[in-house]
C-alpha cells in the first residue's frame, strides 16, 4: 500500500483535496493499485516554524 506524506507550509483544504485525488490518480495509473491502497498524509508546519535561505518562512 502506497502512503506519500506531504510536508507543507499550511493550505486550504480545497487544495488538499484536489491533490489527494491527483497522488491517488497518479499511484492507481502507475502502479496499478486500487485506490483504496493508497494513502496520503499531511503534516502542516506552521510558518514560523520553518525557514528557507536562513529565514524563517512566516518572516517573508
Amino acid at each position: 500500500m502506497p502512503v506519500v506524506t506531504v510536508l507543507q507550509g499550511p493550505k486550504d483544504v480545497e487544495l488538499k483535496r484536489d491533490l489527494i485525488a491527483r497522488i491517488t490518480d497518479s499511484f492507481v495509473e502507475s502502479y496499478k493499485c486500487p485506490p483504496e491502497a493508497v494513502q496520503v498524509w499531511f503534516s502542516d508546519v506552521p510558518t514560523d516554524s520553518w525557514g528557507v535561505a536562513g529565514k524563517l518562512v512566516g518572516d517573508s
